[in-house]
């Protein structure tokens, strides 16, 4: 049997650097895919993907095991697509000055952002059965058919537990924004 995430996270945190290999050929086309959604650039998603693994081995000394080693990973992405996007905004107004089209432009990256933020913290409130659906079916881009044979559920069990996802992600954003 493979050895879990966790447990080849943790090796690797103490500098185990098979244990690390092995994660990286879990998990690189993963980070690459999660980046390349986020950029919508391939070559800044391939930047960013061997950026975030040559960070990896100081970041796992970080990493608490609190959730799923591929939730924290997600999560070290998600924060590196943020740092580069406030990267390329600063060098975009130092370039181009502070337009009105660009106060607009700023407003709406860090609106994104924020949204952003906001619903990876919501996430983290869900249970794990229904963060583990939403994270194949919109994360992984899997049908539900697809996301029942991978957790072992049927197809009506998934569905409804995006319903239950979307039921309790907007409860969680009314009582928020209270």
């Amino acid at each position: 049997m493979d050895t879990p995430d966790e447990t080849l996270a943790s090796a690797a945190a103490q500098g185990d650097r098979t244990a690390f290999a092995v994660l990286i050929g879990r998990h690189y086309d993963r980070v690459f895919g999660l980046a390349f959604r986020l950029t919508g650039n391939r070559a800044e998603a391939e930047d960013l993907a061997q950026d975030i693994c040559a960070a990896l081995p100081a970041k796992l000394r970080h990493w608490r095991g609190e959730a799923r080693f591929t939730t924290w990973l997600y999560r070290v992405v998600v924060n590196a697509t943020h740092d580069l996007r406030r990267r390329q905004a600063t060098r975009t107004r130092a370039a181009a000055g502070w337009g009105d089209w660009e106060l607009a432009r700023q407003d709406e990256i860090a609106t994104q952002a924020a949204t952003m933020d906001w619903l990876t913290e919501a996430m983290t409130r869900l249970t794990p059965e229904l963060r583990d659906t939403v994270a194949l079916v919109l994360g992984e881009e899997m049908t539900q058919v697809e996301a029942g044979q991978v957790l072992g559920l049927s197809e009506g069990t998934i569905a409804w537990r995006m319903s239950e996802v979307k039921k309790r992600l907007r409860a969680l954003a009314r009582e928020d924004a209270k």
